[in-house]
């Protein structure tokens, strides 16, 4: 919370981190709420809406250039009504706008700027604009005064444009597609042809994580024998790694790299990139047996668990780029500033492997990497505990600001990654914190089968939203399928069953917002993966799953993955790379894993059977025998199915699999 001394607006009553930045600017904001459209119409003033969030380093540069600008805000005071919003507390809004600031610009980021009625319907929209016009950009306070112009000149003209965007916005129903393999094969030829084969990544600079896409070509790598994924996956896991988007001395991935060699990142640390990175490093060593990538997954596990895990075991959202005003200021360090915290005999070694001079690679100072320094050089086992000195050394400078929101969906992927990984290593510690974890949201986030969508200081957010719900399953589903406890499997299925009745869509998928969250001048329905998979995405997957564990009854199951299957098809028709999630479950569903269900006897241990069920299988444990499922001479019984075709009952696990 703000410690100024200036005047307070009315954020200073909000529980948003990022609307707390901003409760000591002039600008008389106001929190997203029905008072301010109120204001608007009484006043006949059009809305300035800005979208962001606390740890957005554009978001702190126009605060700082036009929030705080007195004569800035008295523009905007005396011709709009301003309102301030956490793009994290209300992705409902984000996405709106987002659409619209896209249709608008052809492109869309944060911070938002959006113009519209007092209905909330929007009329222009962009996002960073600079305090005064240059490099082609309108300066903000001329941009405030020409659309107040507008708007006292010609109000109709402004709220023709608003009807306009918002009839094109309309969802519309969707098609029905083909359920194939068709999507598959064109998202792998697009990320073959986008591939950088020199660097790894795809596409040019940005080059952004995004391993849900590597998620997908492992799995591809998979099914299909497809070595040629297998090789665009490991160069870029690979290069990330030993680049600078990787934090070498701290653990952690930064949210994307600025340049093509992933060398120079945007500084700023997201928990579900590094969430998504871990599933995407462990899956890579189950493949391939190269231990080099669960090396990098357990590194940024530490950071998480170090840097972003709270005491009652729920993780926090993000940490800042910026330190004193400085885009990266806290990462980068001096060839000086590495002889004084290592010594001369050790700094010179560490300098040479981790490519820092005098000169300095970015800016003046030097962002640590291996980029010319392979992974299996035996100096890097020699100087690894100069790694933590340097991390204790590094911990001196001004700290990084944190936005410290617990977030549902996001700390959902976490505890995927983290019950995936302790599989991976057989490292029981992250298994623990994964289900520490799960219980924060159980505890803190659920009220009865309600989610909401964050906590932040004793304070919970407002209801859940679709990805808060399929990202949780999936949570859930994860714990049940490494753990084979059976109430994760109970808690996922009375989730999805609120799912279907609360934020079905009539013509298939699901809706952003479900029954319990406020309505907008549009119902968006998300399909495209952005930074994290899209909710329908993960449904996919959850209602897939469920399906495959509920053999002996349960129909319901089986209808709503197909409905998904057929809806999320169509809406990849046009875009299958965008969509790589769902295909991880388009695949699973074209080639189903066995369903094993296993029979126990007394004198056996699950903790053995977890250890021997192949990781692609769908598993439902049976603690004592039934009439449908009895033991075999007994001993510990298994009944394997494909399909719709079962092998007999064996007591030998490998022979029922074979």
């Amino acid at each position: 919370m703000t410690t100024s001394t200036k005047a307070s607006n009315r954020l200073i009553k909000e529980n948003s981190p990022y609307l707390l930045q901003h409760a000591d600017n002039p600008v008389d904001w106001w929190p997203w709420c029905e008072e301010a459209f109120a204001a608007a119409r009484a006043e006949q003033k059009p809305v300035f809406l800005s979208i962001g969030y606390a740890t957005c380093h554009w978001c702190h540069v126009m605060a700082e250039e036009s929030f705080e600008n007195p004569d800035i805000a008295r523009i905007l005071n005396e011709n709009f009504v301003s309102i301030k919003v956490d793009k994290q507390e209300r992705p409902d809004i984000d996405s709106v706008y987002m659409a619209v600031c896209q249709a608008y610009t052809g492109s869309g980021g944060w911070p938002m700027s959006v113009f519209m009625t007092p209905e909330q319907k929007p009329f222009f929209a962009g996002t960073y604009f600079p305090p005064q016009s240059r490099n082609g950009l309108i300066g903000f306070g001329e941009l405030l005064l020409l659309i107040a112009d507008r708007w006292h000149e010609n109000r109709g003209e402004l709220i023709a444009a608003a009807e306009s965007i918002i009839g094109q916005l309309q969802v519309k129903p969707g098609r029905q597609g083909d359920i194939s393999d068709s999507l598959i094969r064109a998202a792998r030829d697009y990320f073959g042809a986008s591939f950088d084969a020199d660097y790894g990544g795809f596409g040019r600079a940005p080059k952004f994580p995004a391993a849900h896409n590597l998620l997908f070509l492992l799995s591809l790598a998979e099914h299909s024998a497809d070595e040629r994924a297998l090789e665009m996956v490991e160069l870029t896991l690979r290069q990330m790694y030993r680049g600078g988007i990787f934090d070498q001395i701290g653990g952690g991935f930064c949210r994307y790299s600025t340049d093509r060699y992933f060398l120079a990142p945007h500084f700023e640390k997201m928990l579900y990139d590094n969430a998504l990175l871990i599933m995407a490093y462990a899956e890579a060593c189950r493949l391939t047996g190269d231990q080099v990538y669960n090396q990098a997954a357990s590194r940024t596990a530490a950071y998480a668990l170090r840097e972003l895990a709270e005491p009652q075991g729920g993780f926090f959202a993000a940490q800042d780029a910026d330190s004193e005003g400085v885009e990266g200021k806290f990462y980068l360090i001096s060839y000086d500033e590495i002889i004084a915290a290592l010594g001369r005999e050790a700094g010179k070694k560490f300098a040479a492997c981790y490519d820092i001079t005098r000169q300095g690679n970015f800016e003046g100072g030097n962002i640590p990497n291996l980029l010319h320094t392979p992974l299996d050089d035996p100096r890097l086992a020699e100087l690894a505990p100069q790694l933590e000195k340097l991390r204790q050394f590094r911990e001196e400078r001004y700290h990084l600001r944190l936005d410290d929101q617990i977030l549902t969906a996001w700390n959902s992927l976490m505890i995927a990654a983290l019950a995936e990984l302790s599989r991976s290593l057989d490292a029981p510690q992250y298994l623990d914190a994964a289900r520490r974890a799960e219980r924060f949201i159980a505890d803190k986030l659920c009220d009865g089968d309600t989610l909401h969508v964050n906590y932040r200081a004793g304070k919970l957010g407002g209801p859940g939203f679709l990805d808060d719900y399929a990202a949780y399953i999936y949570a859930l589903l994860k714990l049940y399928q490494i753990t084979l406890e059976q109430p994760y499997l109970t808690r996922a299925q009375q989730l999805a069953d609120k799912v279907l009745r609360d934020f079905a869509a009539p013509a298939g998928g699901f809706y952003l917002s479900g029954g319990q969250n406020e309505r907008l001048v549009l119902q968006p329905q998300e399909t495209a993966d952005g930074a994290i998979p899209s909710g329908n995405s993960l449904m996919a997957h959850n209602l897939l799953v469920l399906a495959q564990l509920s053999h002996d009854g349960q129909g319901q199951w089986q209808e709503a993955v197909r409905r998904q299957m057929l809806f999320m098809s169509a809406a990849a028709a046009d875009s299958p790379s965008f969509h790589s999630f769902f295909l991880l479950a388009l695949a699973d569903y074209l080639d189903p894993p066995p369903l094993v269900v296993c029979v126990l006897a007394p004198d056996d241990s699950r903790e053995d059977l977890l250890r021997r069920i192949p990781r692609r299988a769908a598993v439902i444990l049976r603690e004592s025998p039934s009439e449908q499922y009895p033991l075999k001479d007994n001993r510990s019984t298994y009944y394997v199915c494909r399909g719709h075709s079962c092998r007999p009952a064996s007591n030998d696990l490998e022979e029922a699999l074979s």
